[in-house]
Protein backbone atom coordinates (compact mmCIF):
# COMPACT_ATOMS: atom_id res chain seq x y z
CA UNK A 1 0.00 0.00 0.00
CA UNK A 2 1.09 3.74 -0.76
CA UNK A 3 0.09 7.38 0.47
CA UNK A 4 0.84 10.39 -1.48
CA UNK A 5 1.25 13.17 1.24
CA UNK A 6 2.10 16.86 1.16
CA UNK A 7 4.67 18.76 3.34
CA UNK A 8 7.11 21.58 2.64
CA UNK A 9 4.89 22.61 -0.62
CA UNK A 10 5.70 18.98 -1.88
CA UNK A 11 4.10 16.56 -2.40
CA UNK A 12 5.51 12.61 -2.09
CA UNK A 13 4.24 9.26 -2.77
CA UNK A 14 5.20 6.54 -0.20
CA UNK A 15 5.63 3.13 1.39
CA UNK A 16 6.11 1.46 4.45
CA UNK A 17 10.00 0.88 5.15
CA UNK A 18 11.25 3.45 1.97
CA UNK A 19 13.28 6.61 2.86
CA UNK A 20 12.53 9.94 1.40
CA UNK A 21 13.75 13.23 2.08
CA UNK A 22 11.66 15.67 2.49
CA UNK A 23 12.60 19.76 3.14
CA UNK A 24 13.31 20.53 6.70
CA UNK A 25 11.45 19.70 9.80
CA UNK A 26 11.66 21.00 12.98
CA UNK A 27 11.89 17.79 14.45
CA UNK A 28 15.34 15.87 16.48
CA UNK A 29 16.80 13.16 14.91
CA UNK A 30 14.89 9.48 15.87
CA UNK A 31 11.86 11.45 16.77
CA UNK A 32 8.61 10.34 15.47
CA UNK A 33 6.23 12.85 13.19
CA UNK A 34 3.08 12.23 11.42
CA UNK A 35 1.92 13.36 8.74
CA UNK A 36 -1.54 14.54 7.99
CA UNK A 37 -2.19 15.87 5.16
CA UNK A 38 -3.20 12.73 2.95
CA UNK A 39 -4.38 13.07 -0.74
CA UNK A 40 -4.35 9.75 -1.56
CA UNK A 41 -4.31 5.91 -0.02
CA UNK A 42 -4.44 2.20 -1.39
CA UNK A 43 -2.91 0.58 -4.01
CA UNK A 44 -5.10 -1.11 -7.14
CA UNK A 45 -8.75 -1.19 -6.91
CA UNK A 46 -8.99 -0.31 -3.54
CA UNK A 47 -8.02 3.53 -3.70
CA UNK A 48 -9.28 6.45 -1.37
CA UNK A 49 -9.11 9.62 -2.70
CA UNK A 50 -9.49 12.75 -0.74
CA UNK A 51 -11.26 16.12 -1.22
CA UNK A 52 -8.54 17.51 -1.03
CA UNK A 53 -7.54 15.75 1.80
CA UNK A 54 -7.94 12.23 3.50
CA UNK A 55 -10.60 12.16 6.04
CA UNK A 56 -8.10 9.81 9.25
CA UNK A 57 -5.53 9.22 6.57
CA UNK A 58 -2.26 9.56 8.32
CA UNK A 59 1.39 8.67 7.65
CA UNK A 60 3.87 8.43 10.15
CA UNK A 61 7.46 8.09 10.21
CA UNK A 62 10.79 8.52 12.12
CA UNK A 63 13.70 11.22 11.45
CA UNK A 64 16.50 9.42 10.52
CA UNK A 65 19.29 12.72 9.86
CA UNK A 66 19.02 15.95 8.76
CA UNK A 67 21.42 17.40 6.07
CA UNK A 68 21.75 19.73 3.22
CA UNK A 69 21.83 18.90 -0.63
CA UNK A 70 24.46 19.22 -2.94
CA UNK A 71 25.20 23.11 -3.47
CA UNK A 72 24.23 24.75 -7.02
CA UNK A 73 25.19 27.83 -8.63
CA UNK A 74 23.05 30.84 -9.40
CA UNK A 75 24.55 33.04 -12.07
CA UNK A 76 22.64 36.71 -12.89
CA UNK A 77 24.41 37.86 -16.11
CA UNK A 78 23.65 40.90 -18.49
CA UNK A 79 25.61 40.89 -21.84
CA UNK A 80 27.78 44.36 -22.47
CA UNK A 81 26.44 45.76 -18.99
CA UNK A 82 29.54 44.42 -17.75
CA UNK A 83 26.93 42.82 -14.83
CA UNK A 84 27.88 39.05 -13.17
CA UNK A 85 26.52 38.14 -9.85
CA UNK A 86 27.06 34.61 -9.22
CA UNK A 87 25.42 32.77 -5.56
CA UNK A 88 25.84 29.48 -4.07
CA UNK A 89 22.64 28.17 -2.73
CA UNK A 90 22.24 24.57 -0.66
CA UNK A 91 19.11 22.88 0.52
CA UNK A 92 18.28 22.14 3.54
CA UNK A 93 16.45 18.57 3.74
CA UNK A 94 15.08 16.03 6.52
CA UNK A 95 16.14 12.12 5.57
CA UNK A 96 12.63 10.22 7.31
CA UNK A 97 11.65 6.22 7.62
CA UNK A 98 7.99 5.80 6.51
CA UNK A 99 6.51 3.58 9.81
CA UNK A 100 3.19 2.77 8.96
CA UNK A 101 0.66 4.53 6.57
CA UNK A 102 -3.46 4.64 8.23
CA UNK A 103 -6.03 5.26 5.62
CA UNK A 104 -10.16 5.75 6.94
CA UNK A 105 -12.97 7.77 5.80
CA UNK A 106 -14.67 7.22 2.67
CA UNK A 107 -14.08 5.39 0.16
CA UNK A 108 -14.00 6.46 -3.58
CA UNK A 109 -12.52 4.34 -6.17
CA UNK A 110 -10.29 4.99 -8.83
CA UNK A 111 -13.08 3.38 -11.33
CA UNK A 112 -16.26 5.33 -9.49
CA UNK A 113 -13.51 8.36 -9.86
CA UNK A 114 -13.27 8.05 -13.79
CA UNK A 115 -17.35 6.74 -14.13
CA UNK A 116 -18.24 10.08 -12.60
Amino acid sequence: MYAVIVTGGKQYRVRKGETVRVERLAADEGAKVEFDKVLMVGEGEDVKLGAPYVSGGKVSAKVKAHGRNRKIKVVKFKRRKNYLRTKGHRQDYTEVEITSIAGGGKSKSAKAESAA
